[in-house]
């Protein structure tokens, strides 16, 4: 799976950046459509798996569009477990 480096002084202020534990073990291919799936969401920015830790995701979202649990929310609407772990 690709990696992208994303600098924070580019990021507006009113972005947000949180960590979602995925309880299922997904193949890279699941991955790479969930992550799809939350891109092309309006206010996610960027959805990624920690490398080598791939129970773990980073969301970065517009928090003027969205709350943590409407993120939440959206990661749960694509049929997998998840939960809140944290800001970043």
């Amino acid at each position: 799976m690709a990696q992208a480096l994303h600098s924070i002084e580019n990021e507006p202020d009113h972005t947000v950046e949180i960590v979602v534990h995925i309880t299922e073990t997904l193949g890279e291919k699941q991955r790479e459509e969930l992550v799809a799936a939350l891109e092309n969401n309006g206010g996610i920015t960027t959805a990624e798996f920690c490398p080598l830790r791939y129970h773990l995701m980073l969301l970065r979202y517009d928090r003027d569009l969205y709350s943590s649990q409407d993120v939440l929310d959206r990661v749960k609407s694509q049929n997998v477990s998840a939960r809140l772990i944290g800001p970043v």
